[in-house]
């Protein structure tokens, strides 16, 4: 439990120092707008509007999520992680939107541009900060099991792509004096800037309407399948929800019938403990024994077991189809 409180306070001022410079990083892109009067800079300013709000409710969701269940809330508040980010890819997608905007504007009405060189200083500091900020906020996610970590982490790099286009354009009008590149950069990236606020959308919605991962699937059955016991029978009906960074399987065990209830729940506490060793993150199990019926002894490794009324055919292989499946595993 302490550990667990320790890492939502260590995610939690992560995300304060985001929040933190995000806001001074706003301030230096509208400096560098004011100095060199770029509607591409300004656009790249308006987008870190949306990293300022991004990190704040990153900072309210993470506080959230690290509130214990309560009477309204079973299984904890760990979702609201997933609406965060859902809202934080809009925003993104919003923004890629406002630079499109601004950069056909451009393109029509025509503008120029001056102290581009102290401009490209100001803008090219803050892509360095954020490229930084955003590789650390994505391998602490991963590592912690954060979706708002990893998509505030890439938010900030995707916000670095943007910026990076807009330094080259400022370097090239800053040579070449043809001021519509810096227009048709900003586009491109805005497009850019469009997808990957879309994909970060879609992962929180399949967290939101519990889409099966199929990356944790895998590892999960991979885990059982190297360490599978005889007396495991089948898994089946497995389903597996993510709250933020912790995870609720269900699942159905088959084990011998004529086992005790208490060597039953023995076997069932061995698979338990298998995946809570192996896995790490923070899970909540739900685990039904079933009692193996004479369609099972088709698949049943038990040697000379008393009460067999089949012969054994063959093993199955546990997969992602079949674990997940409603019925009973047979070899038919």
């Amino acid at each position: 439990m302490t550990t667990q409180k320790n890492t939502h306070k260590d995610k939690i001022g992560f995300q304060r120092i985001i929040a933190t410079f995000g806001i001074i990083l706003f301030i230096g892109k509208i400096i560098a707008w004011k100095l060199t009067n770029s509607d591409a800079v300004f656009s790249d300013a308006m987008e870190s509007i949306v990293n300022v709000i991004s990190a704040f409710m990153g900072l309210y969701s993470l506080h959230l999520a690290a509130k214990p269940k309560d009477e309204d809330h079973p299984y904890g508040h760990g979702k609201v992680e997933f609406v965060t980010s859902g809202i934080e890819g809009a925003l993104i997608a919003i923004a890629g939107i406002m630079i499109i905007y601004e950069g056909i504007h451009s393109l029509i009405v025509g503008k120029t541009l001056s102290k581009l060189d102290l401009g490209i200083w100001i803008i090219a500091a803050t892509a360095v900060i954020n490229y930084l900020l955003g590789y650390i906020s994505i391998k602490k996610g991963k590592k912690e099991n954060s979706l708002v970590l990893i998509s505030s982490g890439k938010h900030l790099q995707s916000d670095t792509i943007t910026t990076l286009g807009v330094v080259i354009s400022l370097v090239i009008v800053y040579f070449t004096k043809i001021f519509w590149l810096d227009s048709v950069v900003a586009l491109i990236f805005g497009l850019y800037i469009i997808v990957v606020g879309y994909k970060i959308v879609r992962k929180s919605l399949s967290g939101i309407m519990d889409e099966q991962d199929p990356e944790i699937l895998h590892q999960i059955i991979r885990i059982l399948e190297e360490n599978r016991r005889t007396e495991w029978i089948d898994i089946h009906n497995m389903k597996i929800q993510q709250f933020g960074a912790a995870l609720h399987i269900d699942a159905h065990i088959t084990l011998p019938w004529y086992y005790s209830l208490r060597d039953a729940h023995s076997e069932m506490e061995k698979v338990i403990l298998l995946l809570a060793k192996n896995i790490q993150r923070n899970i909540e199990f739900n685990f039904h024994m079933d009692d193996c019926k004479p369609v099972s002894c088709t698949v049943c490794q038990i040697q000379n077991c008393p009460v067999r009324e089949k012969d054994f055919i063959k093993r199955v292989e546990w997969t992602s189809e079949n674990v997940t499946s409603v019925d009973k595993h047979c070899a038919e």
